[in-house]
């Protein structure tokens, strides 16, 4: 029997081991399998990380669960849900719940790791000193009748030993009745632990912002913009952050909000990385048209119409009546916040035409030869800013001397010619926000209107500047901060993408003051409270949480009696979750 654990602790903590070092080494691989039925997986810093729900640190932890099922039928998922432990619809993720291990089994794991590092199994055949791991995580089913949801491990160590190690044990359930206090738990965690001094931190986040779907056709963009707020001493159970807590917002944007006022110009990006794709792949993907009438004829119209200003010697005027109307796309609600721009010039009027009704190679050649005799002819004298090298900027500035170059629209030339009119727009577009808003200077934005670099990279950093446009003027629209708040923000993630790539997904974390958000939070219920009592180490601590989301995904939470819902009760507003984090600390002697 002690043999086959012994055995069993050897290869447990060899894999772990082996998934450690690869991982520092940075070779990325699958989760490593043990007993055919067991699969764990490095999680590194940063890293979506299952526990972020229950506990706040972000450490490289080793996450173990069952194998997934690659292909279950469906007859036998059915048998494998009884009616006790059926899977709720309040449950994330598609059969997480049959990652969970049994609570034995979890034990028995925990209990390998626990003999590996312990410095007195001399007999084990392990190498010593032993390498000290990552704590050790290990889902559980919630059918002990604790209701165990995780068990965890973690070493203590000094920097030459390994002194001991830390048990939690993590249970949850739903909890409309909650009844908690805070000095008992500070008794329990004073008993368990033969204390007497001990601290409460406490920690709320709010929502102060979620993306919601238009309609079941539509999915909910993936914006959401949250406040976490961490203090101590705390008083009392779900108490009110103080004025001298430490805030931080999360900001995560996803760019494209249909109902949004940048709606209109992330149309014309996305026309823009059409176009780009196109001269990379040779496959352009033409999406569909806004305007009724073809491209060829809104670029004639809008010659003629030129073409008599031209005549009457008032071409600004109509220029800027032409500007304002094709602006009107960005909404009029959040008009105090987004300067309509009314200085367009020839190129980028012709940019928003195009942009809207092209469908085809064929589109643009027809336009671009209308604009080309046009000019040839001297029909239209247009105006263009300064700074612009594109090809039709230089033709235009030729014709004003008549005499211009000879251009063969084929091949790549006439996408080229309207991706380059489209950046110079776009640039200008973003370069009016962040100036007239007092958010950046040109200095700051250099790195993203530079036109030093290739094609491909200008759209690249332009998209990363239409990102930076979406989150701060969510801000603006959803929290309404402050113009320094707005500033650091903007500071924030200019710094970021200057040196990531794009990436929706991130999460850009600002430092607040509280007195500066108070009135987003004071007066509303926070989205999860917790307490954390410790004494002094950062390890050994009691844990107890309130959220109105399920904490862990891997197990089926049941329905409350729906005879006690009223009319004006939804299910979301009557449930609560609490999650409760105890420990036991072992010396290795």
């Amino acid at each position: 029997m002690w043999s086959g654990a012994n055995r069993a602790a050897e290869e447990f903590y060899a894999g772990l081991l082996q998934e450690f070092d690869e991982k520092k080494k940075g070779i990325c691989k699958d989760p490593f399998i043990y007993e055919a039925d067991i699969q764990v997986q490095l999680i590194s810093k940063g890293q979506p990380n299952p526990l972020k729900n229950i506990l706040h640190e972000n450490e490289t932890i080793f996450i173990v669960e069952k194998v997934p099922l690659e292909k279950e039928e469906p007859s036998h998922i059915e048998e494998l849900q009884s009616e006790d432990t059926a899977i709720s619809d309040l449950s994330t993720g598609e059969n997480v719940w049959l990652l969970a291990l049994p609570i034995g089994r979890a034990r028995q794991l925990i209990g390998f790791y626990t003999m590996a590092h312990n410095p007195n199994m001399t007999h084990l055949k392990i190498n010593r000193p032993v390498t000290a791991l990552p704590p050790l995580w290990v889902r559980c089913d919630g059918s002990d009748p604790e209701g165990i949801s995780w068990l965890g491990a973690e070493l203590i160590s000094t920097s030459s030993n390994i002194t001991g190690i830390v048990l939690y044990m993590v249970t949850c359930k739903v909890d409309k009745n909650y009844s908690v206090n805070l000095e008992d738990l500070k008794k329990s965690h004073k008993k368990r632990h033969h204390l007497s001094a001990l601290t409460a931190g406490g920690f709320a986040q709010y929502e102060l912002f979620k993306s919601t779907a238009l309609d079941d056709t539509v999915a909910a963009s993936q914006t959401t913009i949250t406040l976490d707020i961490s203090w101590s001493p705390v008083d009392e159970i779900l108490q009110t952050p103080p004025l001298s807590s430490t805030a931080t917002l999360n900001i995560k944007v996803e760019s494209g909000e249909p109902r949004g006022p940048l709606s209109q110009l992330h149309r014309e990006l996305k026309f823009l990385l059409v176009l780009a794709d196109g001269l990379r792949t040779g496959v352009t993907e033409w999406p569909e048209p806004l305007e009724a009438k073809s491209a060829v004829e809104l670029v004639q119209e809008f010659l003629n119409e030129l073409n008599k200003l031209n005549e009457f010697g008032d071409s600004t005027k109509k220029d800027t009546e032409t500007v304002k109307h094709d602006a009107a796309a960005v909404d009029g609600s959040v008009e105090c916040l987004l300067t309509v721009r009314g200085d367009l010039d020839f190129a980028e009027q012709l940019w928003c035409k195009m942009s809207s009704s092209v469908i085809s190679y064929q589109d643009l050649v027809k336009c671009f030869s209308l604009v080309i005799q046009s000019l040839q002819r001297g029909a239209v004298q247009p105006w263009l800013h300064s700074g612009s090298n594109s090809l039709l900027s230089k033709l235009i500035h030729q014709s004003y001397y008549g005499t211009m170059d000879t251009v063969s629209l084929s091949g790549t030339v006439p996408v080229q010619m309207l991706l380059e009119i489209g950046l110079d727009k776009l640039k200008k577009d973003y370069i009016c926000f962040f100036i007239g808003q007092e958010l950046a200077s040109l200095n700051h934005l250099e790195y993203f209107i530079s036109p030093s670099v290739d094609t491909q990279e200008q759209v690249h950093r332009v998209q990363k500047l239409h990102h930076i446009l979406e989150i701060v003027v969510s801000c603006m629209l959803f929290i309404k901060p402050q113009h320094e708040l707005l500033f650091s923000l903007t500071q924030s993630c200019i710094k970021y993408y200057e040196q990531n790539p794009l990436d929706e997904q991130h999460i850009f974390q600002l430092p607040v003051r509280p007195t500066a958000v108070k009135d987003l939070y004071q007066n509303e219920k926070p989205q999860k409270w917790r307490v954390e009592i410790n004494s002094g180490q950062k390890k050994v601590k009691t844990v107890w949480q309130l959220s109105d989301s399920p904490p862990v995904d891997h197990l089926s939470f049941h329905r409350p009696d729906f005879s006690e819902l009223t009319l004006n009760g939804s299910l979301e507003e009557r449930l609560s979750f609490t999650s409760m984090v105890t420990c036991s600390q072992v010396h290795f002697k």
